[in-house]
């Protein structure tokens, strides 16, 4: 039993060594193009989901009408699209060398499927580790719920504000 407790104590207290190890002898890929962290993307997604469920707002309290949305796309075009892109389509500079890649938001299914208040939470707080900034800072909560309205409209715009985003 004297054994069975000695190597339980001395594999609990391995583990954190030989992690230390792998991060501080540069084996972590740190790089964007590198491959990712063994379960990186699982963790991410399972703490963004629980952080989303816990915090991100139910209601929305501005109308996604066309006022809003075109104010929205004027947003959109001043700080998302260099990373997300246009409705038009093609990559970016930026987005070719972002790791993880950030979506693109206008094409596909992008956040249409995603409720307002999600989006709302992710542009206000940004996301670590995944170069998405934290927008609440710089804008007010009504121009990220304008933005929020417009990525979850993405595939139903009105005429005028499609045409704004391409």
């Amino acid at each position: 039993m004297k054994t069975f407790l000695l190597g339980l104590l001395l594999g609990v207290l391995l583990i954190p060594v030989v992690v230390f190890g792998y991060l501080y002898f540069g084996y972590a890929p740190v790089a964007t193009a590198a491959p990712p962290f063994p379960l990186e993307r699982k963790l991410v997604s399972m703490a963004l989901k629980a952080r989303l469920a816990k915090e991100a707002p139910r209601d929305v309290p501005i109308p996604a009408s066309e006022e809003n949305l075109m104010q929205a796309a004027k947003l959109y075009h001043e700080h998302c699209d260099g990373c997300h892109g246009l409705a038009s389509g093609g990559k970016t500079a930026i987005m070719q060398g972002m790791y993880p890649h950030p979506p693109q938001l206008l094409q596909g299914k992008g956040v249409t499927d995603d409720p307002p208040g999600d989006t709302f939470w992710k542009v206000k707080n940004g996301i670590r580790l995944t170069g998405m900034p934290a927008f609440g800072p710089s804008l007010t909560d009504t121009q990220i719920w304008q933005v929020s309205l417009l990525l979850a409209h993405a595939n139903q715009l009105p005429r005028p504000v499609s045409d704004a985003l391409k």
